[in-house]
């Protein structure tokens, strides 16, 4: 399927790439966000520049999308400038209607821990725009960055924390933890009022059809912002529930609706197909990531390889009709079906490879085990004094739902059972495999579209640690508890649950890990606004760890 052809090794180059050599692949992307109806709504050529992902040492993935009257073979290419002076390695692939015309090709035998530069060419000579990339260092490593993301609705506002990472210019890797498109229609999430007048998606619909997913990536590859970030970086990225539909779990999801909407399996088999169209990334649904001798990164599914259904609080309390009937209910499920020990979040191959993942690394000397993930594993509960917190101006279904939280957290049920919460024993087997290895675990975490930091213990031994991402641009807990200040909540979740250090409730950005031998250090980078395009900041936040101490240095 791919030609890969290696050529002669890269001398040793600098692994800095100026600032101005950021801006200069930018200017080469910049696009304008139109709505697509057809595979050649944005012309025919190289559509939606370029990207690349799952690096390694000696290889790394790259992806294009060339438009033809028919199957299209690309030449690609491999260098240390941008010039392309000294092509390292090249081969060919096809673009093809069967695949959306994007094309992927693995670029192997490079050397460790440099930067590249990379194209494709047309037949017609036309050559794509020039894309940056990087491979993994292999061996001692002083240090390692990362930009973490998640949660990007294209609908609320602009992606402005693509734009910082891509213009600061100070990481070796983006990291995607999912949510990287939203599936609903045009006036669902964000409803019509809530949505920013330059910021329509394509198609108009919820998203169904193959047709209907591959639209709206087009519509978000198309973000001008986004293809920068793809150009110049490499991304490691998983998929959360809304690159399928909201609170998806292997056999079904909130929001598909067989009776009207068809195969709940035909639709997740589309969603996974155009993902992998569309992504830098390959088809295995977990996978792990040697950073040298610094850490062991460990791509996870927790959403559509192995989990069961979730709870949800409106199941258990249905038909309670008092409060002592809903406590009732509450303890009952807390000591029965709650801790069902055959519950499952990855499934058991996978939880059985990452559990031999987690002692190859540390057996190699990894410092650091990180998970690359989507859902909270950190215990966090609603503060069970919030009902009186609230204001009048809260809407009735947040009111309803808050109370229902806090009824739940005086019976010792979790606020969020859609994350690893709603699965504790699958979280105990994973902590147990950790303690077994003496693993430095630190785990990554987007989905809420809030921020948080926790330490991770399990009967009473530190595990580890967590850092919990804000979203890109979906709207936090400030979105429906306006009247509360984010101080407020912030406070009351920190002083109601013991693992929680710290949270931001209130503001969009992403993540800056950096890990070296010594301590692994998150800087969470808020943006100033999602509302107007502008890659300023409005302010950061940082916490960190040291080796062998598994808890956030306050």
């Amino acid at each position: 399927m791919i030609k890969t052809d290696s050529l002669a090794q890269p001398k040793s180059s600098s692994t800095n790439v100026t600032r101005r050599g950021v801006f200069a692949l930018a200017g080469a992307s910049a696009a304008v966000v139109a709505t697509p109806s057809t595979a050649k709504s944005f012309g025919t050529g190289f559509t939606h520049s370029v990207a690349s992902g799952e690096p390694s040492a000696s290889s790394v993935l790259l992806w294009t999308r060339y438009v033809g009257d028919e199957a299209t073979t690309l030449q690609w290419q491999v260098s240390e400038s941008a010039n392309f002076a000294d092509i390292v390695a090249q081969g060919e692939v096809t673009a093809t209607p069967s695949r959306d015309y994007c094309a992927k090709a693995i670029a192997t035998g490079l050397w460790p821990d440099r930067w590249y530069f990379y194209r494709f060419v047309a037949p017609s000579g036309a050559t794509s725009p020039v894309g940056r990339t990087r491979t993994l260092p292999q061996g001692p490593t002083s240090k390692f960055r990362m930009a973490v993301f998640s949660c990007a609705n294209f609908g609320f506002g602009y992606f402005n924390a693509y734009a910082h990472a891509a213009e600061v210019n100070d990481v070796d890797l983006a990291v995607h933890l999912g949510d990287y498109i939203y599936e609903y229609g045009g006036d669902t999430y964000p409803s019509e009022d809530q949505r920013h007048p330059d910021r329509s998606v394509a198609p108009g619909n919820e998203i169904v059809a193959l047709a209907d997913y591959r639209q709206r990536y087009a519509s978000y590859r198309a973000d001008p912002d986004l293809q920068r970030l793809h150009q110049v970086l490499p991304m490691i990225a998983v998929w959360d529930d809304h690159e399928s539909t909201n609170d998806s779990w292997k056999d079904g999801a909130q929001n598909h609706q067989p009776e009207t909407e068809g195969s709940w399996e035909v639709r997740k088999a589309i969603a996974k197909r155009v993902y992998r169209e569309w992504m830098p990334v390959s088809d295995e649904p977990y996978a792990a990531y040697d950073v040298g001798d610094l850490a062991t990164l460990m791509r996870i599914d927790t959403r559509l390889e192995g989990r069961d259904e979730q709870f949800s609080l409106t199941g258990i309390l249905a038909g309670k009709d008092s409060p002592e009937a809903m406590v009732e209910a509450l303890i009952k499920f807390r000591d029965g079906e709650y801790v069902n020990p055959d519950r499952q979040l990855l499934g058991a191959a996978q939880e059985a490879w990452l559990a031999n993942e987690l002692q190859k690394s540390t057996a190699r000397g990894a410092t650091w085990q990180v998970l690359v993930q989507q859902v909270l594993i950190g215990k966090l509960s609603s503060p069970k004094g919030i009902a009186s917190l609230l204001g009048d101006n809260v809407p009735e279904f947040a009111r309803a739902r808050l109370t229902a939280a806090a009824m739940a957290a005086e019976a010792g049920v979790p606020l969020n059972m859609d994350a690893w919460d709603g699965y504790p024993a699958a979280r105990t087997r994973v902590f147990e495999a950790a303690r077994k290895v003496d693993a430095n675990l630190v785990v990554l975490a987007g989905d809420t579209h809030n921020a948080w930091a926790f330490d991770l213990a399990h009967e009473g031994e530190a595990v580890g640690v967590e850092f919990g991402t804000s979203s890109v641009s979906s709207p936090g807990f400030e979105s429906y508890l306006a009247s509360l200040p984010p101080a407020v909540l912030e406070g009351a979740l920190v002083s109601s649950n013991d693992e929680l250090k710290w949270a931001d409730t209130s503001q969009r950005g992403y993540m800056m890990v950096e890990m070296t031998p010594e301590a692994a250090t998150c800087e969470w980078r808020f943006t100033a606004s999602i509302k107007s395009r502008s890659a300023k900041l409005a302010g950061t936040k940082s916490l960190t760890t040291l080796k062998d101490k598994r808890h956030l240095e306050l």
